[in-house]
């Protein structure tokens, strides 16, 4: 069995927000259960005035989606967790 991995904001928090602590979770593009290609985008989120995709770290399964849509989170925040495929 292969490890979950984390879907972790701070990999893309934009280098010059760094003063910045909070994020708001605009969309979520996938639900827990769905399976994702590495690289896809999983949600959006936005920093200041700022939009970022997310993408998925790894391929696999979407196995928790922990920060709700449409709500703030802190920076470093773990957005959710994919079940990484063998």
């Amino acid at each position: 069995m292969t490890d979950a991995v984390e879907i972790d904001s701070e990999a893309v928090w934009p280098a010059d927000a760094d003063d910045v602590d909070e994020a708001y979770l605009a969309n979520w593009f996938v639900r827990e259960g769905a399976a994702v290609d590495a690289g896809e985008t999983l949600c959006e989120i936005q920093v200041e005035k700022v939009s970022i995709d997310v993408p998925a770290p790894v391929a696999g399964t979407v196995t928790e989606i922990a920060v709700a849509e449409g709500s703030d989170f802190d920076r470093g925040a773990v957005l959710g967790q994919i079940q990484a495929s063998a």
